[in-house]
């Protein structure tokens, strides 16, 4: 196994403000505690109220800061994201970056609003939640978008003619991450001359608790599995980290990143088209249109 990158920029974040969906574990929870030490007010947006204060207080410990708070978000509905979206523009008057790292795994599901989970909650759910919080992180400019996603976007391609396919999990998680390429490429040429940054993070595969929604004998497989080959989530989150701080980083807009540096993707992830076309049915998708 390759040697992984860690962010070495130590610029601080004092007076800033960064939200994190999914932050109260893997790969989130560690970069709350990475931003928090460096003097972000750090927010995370969490479905489980129980799950998320006990993230809170397991941040504050790590971090030594007292700057951290978690608000209710099911990314799973879009009601609910309104409403958070509604609530936190009231409550913060600063958004300086935004991480939309909450995912659901490869998983035979549906959210309440009828799309497949792993499309409903990967892509639509951060896409509402962006666009909904995008005039904040355009006052609060120089900010940042970085949006999580996977490598294993490269085994699948969008079908617009289904983009709610649900047969095959590992297929439609497979999709949920390629949209999340395309969204961010589109996000940057949509904020351009708005000093709003966009990235899409890959931050490699990590031994977190993906596996609880499965069985019992393919979590223990799997943990074999990801103690052998996988890398920690402290390691996973410093793509992040590097993304959400560095100046390097701010001069790739839209760009594809892994192990703490700009990485290429495959052709047909680059179909600036193919982003337009997603951005828009997206907008149908969750009636911003």
């Amino acid at each position: 196994m390759k040697k992984r990158r860690y962010c070495t920029d130590l610029k601080r974040l004092d007076g800033k403000t960064v939200l994190i969906t999914g932050g109260n574990s893997g790969v989130g929870k560690e970069a709350a505690v990475a931003l928090a030490m460096r003097g972000a007010r750090v927010i995370i947006a969490c479905r489980d109220p129980d799950r998320a204060e006990k993230a809170v207080r397991e941040i504050k410990s790590r971090s030594h800061s007292l700057n951290v708070l978690h608000m209710e978000l099911d990314l799973a509905n879009l009601r609910s994201v309104r409403e958070f979206c509604k609530s936190f523009l009231q409550r913060e008057k600063r958004l300086d970056v935004l991480v939309n790292n909450a995912a659901m795994p490869s998983v035979l599901d549906w959210t309440d609003d009828g799309f497949s989970m792993c499309f409903g909650v990967n892509h639509l759910g951060h896409f509402l939640l962006t666009n909904l919080l995008l005039s904040r992180l355009k006052e609060c400019a120089p900010s940042r978008v970085l949006t999580l996603t996977c490598s294993t976007y490269k085994y699948q391609k969008l079908d617009f003619q289904d983009l709610n396919y649900n047969l095959l999990p590992f297929f439609t998680y497979c999709r949920s991450k390629l949209a999340n390429i395309y969204f961010s490429q589109e996000l940057a040429r949509v904020a351009e001359g708005k000093d709003v940054t966009t990235y899409a993070v890959h931050p490699g595969f990590v031994q977190s608790d993906w596996t609880c929604h499965y069985s019992f004998l393919f979590r223990m497989l799997t943990q074999v599995i990801m103690w052998m080959f996988f890398v920690p989530c402290e390691v996973g989150a410093q793509t992040v980290v590097y993304c959400a701080v560095s100046d390097e980083a701010a001069k790739h807009s839209g760009g594809y990143f892994v192990d703490c540096r700009p990485s290429t993707l495959r052709p047909f992830a680059r179909d600036a088209g193919v982003a337009k076309k997603l951005w828009e049915a997206s907008e149908r998708l969750v009636k911003l249109v």
